[in-house]
Formats: structure tokens, sequence, C-alpha cells
């Protein structure tokens, strides 16, 4: 890996989709991806393929592209990592929309269940969401307290709380990591160090991780690459253009929705014989508007 230095240009942001996607789903890069998902699932990855590497779109004219990225871990599983920078207030909504489609994906019709892989959501979030006291909250389908009413002496004397295997959430919120401010000796803070950002703690987790050193390498030379940045910068204002377009959009059909509504409120003004002046006050309508309701 060549040596660059960032100290006369700024650093991308890791939490950027397509500086996400560039470092951890591009062909080659299979060894920090392995590393990051370990750290954060707490389990050994024996084999690993990311089924969508494909990056964001530059234009706005054409579909975005995936923001996500999905893995295939030890056969037996399918990992999906979400990367969220403004809360919508619905990540709850979300998450669970994303677990559907990665069941309903998975087998075609008449495929036996038994063929189900186990679905992991993992949520990065730039922001608090939940009202909880972890940084890394973990999420299964576990059942309720057993209630009295139900209770049939069945001679377990430890009951089963997950309902399903298949079924596991992640949620990450990093500003809450940075409220904490661990340090780096666990994998996970690491990793984490290096989305939140903090450069006393970066340079501490690539000397406890060598991939993580790595992914840094690979980061630092985007950052200082001209195309590189000039297509950050491209999806950053694609992304910006169409967030302006749906606003528009809604603006636009709010106001036509007032409109209509002030058109409704005026025929029915006019049939009670209200004057023309009265009914601009109170519709907003124009009285050329109005006169043309009167034919």
């Amino acid at each position: 890996m060549t040596n660059v230095t960032t100290k006369n240009i700024e650093r991308l942001p890791l939490t950027n989709d397509y500086v996400f996607k560039r470092i951890f789903a591009q062909e080659g890069n299979e060894s920090i991806l392995k590393d990051f998902l370990e750290a954060i699932l707490e389990i050994k990855i024996e084999k690993i393929e990311v089924q969508n590497p494909e990056l964001p779109k530059t234009d706005i004219n054409e579909k975005l592209g995936v923001l996500d990225i999905k893995v295939q871990i030890n056969k037996n599983t399918i990992v999906d990592v979400e990367m969220q920078m403004e809360n919508e207030y619905n990540m709850d909504v979300r998450s669970t929309t994303y677990m559907g489609k990665m069941i309903a994906n998975q087998l075609q019709k008449g495929e036996n269940y038994s063929n189900l892989k186990k679905s992991i959501v993992i949520n990065i979030l730039n922001f608090n969401y939940y009202k909880r006291n972890s940084y890394h909250n973990i999420a299964r389908m576990k059942f309720e307290k057993t209630s009295k009413e139900s209770y049939v002496d069945m001679g377990y004397k430890t009951e089963e709380e997950i309902a399903t295997k298949y079924i596991e959430m992640h949620f990450i919120e990093l500003k809450k990591f940075k409220k904490k401010n661990p340090d780096t000796k666990a994998r996970i803070n690491q990793w984490l160090w290096l989305l939140a950002g903090g450069e006393e703690k970066i340079e501490m987790a690539e000397k406890e991780n060598k991939e993580v050193k790595k992914a840094v390498e690979i980061l630092d030379e985007m950052s200082i690459n001209k195309e590189e940045r000039e297509r950050y910068e491209a999806i950053l204002k694609a992304e910006f253009n169409q967030k302006v377009s749906m606003y528009n959009i809604e603006l636009k059909g709010k106001k036509e929705g007032e409109k209509n509504k002030g058109i409704e409120v005026a025929k029915k003004l006019l049939n009670r014989k209200v004057p023309i002046d009265e009914i601009v006050e109170i519709t907003g309508l124009n009285k050329d508007e109005i006169e043309e309701l009167k034919k």
C-alpha cells in the first residue's frame, strides 16, 4: 500500500454511502469487511461474499443505486449493512422492511423452508434513535414473559427465550458511542472510531488492528485522489438534487391540495350567495378564479 498524507486535505467521511461502500464492498477488500463484521457480530467468519458490489450512481436522472451492503457469510447467513446519516424518525419501520425483504427474497415459490438462511440487519446510525443506554443494541425475536393465566407446568426449569434464530437486528448509534468515548482495545471500538471520527483514536486503532490500518490507507488514498473526490462530490450533489426535487414535488402537491380545498369551499359559499370579497378572504382564491367557478 502506498504511503500517503492527508494533512493538507480533508479526509472523506466513511459515513458517506459511496465512501463506505468503496472501502468495504470493493473486490480485494474482503479482509476489511470480514474483520468489521466479525467485530460487530462477535463470530468467526470462514467465508464472505459481497452480493451487491455496485457503487452509487452520480446522476440524478439515474437511480442513485443501492446504498447498503449485502453479504453472505459462512454459507448460512445473509447480512445487510445499512448506513443512515439523517434521522427520518422511522428507523424501526425501515429496519423491519429491510428484514422482511431479505427473508422474502431468499426462497422461491415451493422451495423448502429448511433452505432459509439467517438474516441479520446492521443499522449504523449517525444519530440517537432508541431510548436505551447503549450505543450497540441487538434485537432478536423473543418470547414475552410467561403469564400466570397461560402457565402450564411442563417441568421446564429454564424456558426458551428466543422464538427464532433466523432474525437479528443491530443498531449502532455513533453519537452515543462518541459520548461514551471508549478506548480502542475492543475490536468493535476500533472500527467505530474510524466511522465516528477522532484522529487520535483512529491512530490508536490502526496500531491495534492491521485491517483498520488497511482501511485508513485506502481512505487516505481516496481522499487525495482527484477523481475519487469528484465522484464523491457528484454523488453528494445528486443526492441533494434528489431531495430538493422530492421536496418541490411534495410542496407542489400540498399547494394543489390547498387550492382544490379552497375551490370546494368557494363553490359552497357561492351557493349560499356569500359576497365574492368575503370568499376571497376565506379561501385565498382571487376574484377571477371565483368568477370562473360561477360559470
